[in-house]
């Protein structure tokens, strides 16, 4: 949206979460055709960052106060037509990637995406070509072709190798929760749910956080 005399990619970080920022600021501020010119905690600030630096994308998380990401992204198009905006989540959910593009969104990825991979995005993304994860896009195919039901039964058979307990602990991680949130809800010691956690990944054959939170998504549990 601006005309900088510098090739560099001027971007504003928003996210709630002041440590996910910082680590943000880390990786995109090493990259020497990225500058971070500004910063915000919810959507309603961003607006006024946007306005204040004019950056030429905006990293936008989608869950935050005040005003999600998705509401802020159609705000920030609306206003700034040019500007990119590139999305940064915890959970893709299919309605939660399909309403992102729809209000405006460039890109969607994963904030477990590689840090090289995160800095290669946002070039990418602000030289106008849309960016999605090779998860997000693999399930956009999947839902386009009508293989939704199918993953449905899937997740459902995975789950249903856990105990209940370890059902639980599933559960409260698909919500976002960290070890020692899940172990303050359900009376657990840090230590045990880390072990639940463990077998979880084991029984549902998945690698982190994010794949137990959409196999819980895929069987319409959350």
């Amino acid at each position: 949206m601006s005309d900088h005399v510098t090739s560099r990619v001027h971007v504003v970080v928003v996210d709630d979460d002041a440590l996910v920022r910082s680590g943000l600021r880390m990786i995109l501020g090493g990259a020497r055709e990225i500058e971070i010119v500004g910063e915000a905690a919810d959507g309603l600030e961003a607006e006024d960052v946007v306005a204040a630096t004019s950056p030429d994308l905006v990293l936008l998380d989608v869950r935050m106060p005040r005003r999600d990401g998705l509401a802020t992204a159609r705000a920030l198009r609306t206003r700034w037509p040019s500007l990119r905006v590139l999305v940064l989540t915890t959970f893709d959910t299919d309605d939660t990637v399909l309403e992102a593009l729809r209000h405006g969104a460039d890109g969607f990825l994963l904030k477990d995406t590689p840090p090289d991979r995160l800095v290669d995005a946002v070039l990418r993304t602000a030289a106008g070509e849309p960016i999605l994860s090779p998860t997000v896009t693999s399930r956009l195919i999947a839902a386009a072709t009508g293989d939704a039901p199918s993953r449905s039964a899937d997740a459902l058979e995975r789950l249903a190798r856990l105990t209940e307990r370890e059902h639980e602990v599933a559960l409260a991680v698909a919500r976002g929760l960290s070890n020692t949130e899940v172990a303050a809800e359900l009376f657990m010691s840090v230590p045990t749910v880390k072990s639940h956690v463990g077998r979880i990944f084991t029984k549902l054959d998945v690698d982190n956080r994010v794949q137990i939170a959409n196999c819980v998504r895929d069987a319409g549990l959350g």
